[in-house]
């Protein structure tokens, strides 16, 4: 799949249909483990600011475009550009639409018990076809190498072809990264709020406003004390190492 860097952080040139069919194919060769990201502006920039967090996302085997800022940095520099980004949550939706009524499993890990109730719930009502797993709730905060064998027995019991990891960033990448080698043969897609989101315990900005690229505004209104640093700091971070990127390839060329 092609790929173009973005802050470095080399992310696929798809659709929605050409990330579903890629991860089908990888669960159907069931071989080895595939870790799937869906990182926003944020996660890409904070990639290229963190040095330890770097070599984390680009470890990942599939990494989507979900912001639509990206999108619009990759087709400067592609030739054929991209209709549209690769949310997160509407990529896990896709997924499991995709699923439905055939012999693969899907389970959740991430979110408070509440939360996976209900997206158990709403989930297997849209899509009656599904076929689940046990779901399951990590502590709150930091843990060890306990939780993390827990989470991977857990994993090992649901014997799922498709892990989902809410957990948030970088918290989710960095669990993958860090259990990848004993992970068995499945696709883990970390996806962030989709959670909560298809849960209906956070909403989703509307549409024209997601077109637009304008999600985070919405988001920072409705969560300004958590989420102001991620937005209003990494965007600008954001610009400001796509201007620095700019200057050093006009410099290069001359």
């Amino acid at each position: 799949m092609q790929t173009c860097r973005v802050l470095g952080t080399p992310l696929a040139v798809t659709d929605y249909a050409g990330a579903v069919a890629q991860v089908k194919e990888w669960a159907a060769a069931g071989d080895v483990a595939r870790i799937i990201a869906a990182p926003n502006v944020h996660n890409v920039t904070l990639a290229r600011h963190d040095p330890e967090y770097r070599p984390v996302l680009q470890s990942f085997d599939l990494i989507l475009p979900d912001g639509m800022p990206l999108v619009w940095v990759i087709n400067r520099r592609v030739s054929e550009p991209m209709r549209d980004r690769v949310y997160g949550p509407t990529f896990m939706l896709r997924c499991l639409e995709a699923t439905q009524g055939e012999p693969w499993r899907h389970v959740f890990i991430g979110g408070t018990p509440e939360i996976l109730a209900s997206l158990e719930k709403q989930v297997t009502e849209r899509f009656p076809g599904l076929s689940l797993a046990p779901s399951y709730s990590p502590p709150f905060g930091d843990w060890g190498a306990e939780e993390d064998e827990r989470i991977l027995q857990h994993i090992r019991d649901a014997k799922a072809q498709f892990v989902w990891i809410g957990l948030g960033c970088p918290k989710q990448e960095r669990l993958l990264v860090r259990l990848k080698p004993k992970l068995p043969p499945g696709c883990y897609a970390a996806v962030g709020a989709a959670f909560a989101f298809h849960a209906g315990r956070v909403s989703q900005a509307p549409k024209w406003m997601q077109d637009r690229g304008l999600e985070w505004v919405y988001r920072l209104v409705a969560e300004p004390r958590r989420l102001w640093k991620r937005y209003l700091v990494y965007n600008t971070l954001f610009l400001a190492y796509l201007a620095q990127e700019s200057v050093m390839g006009r410099k290069r060329g001359g």
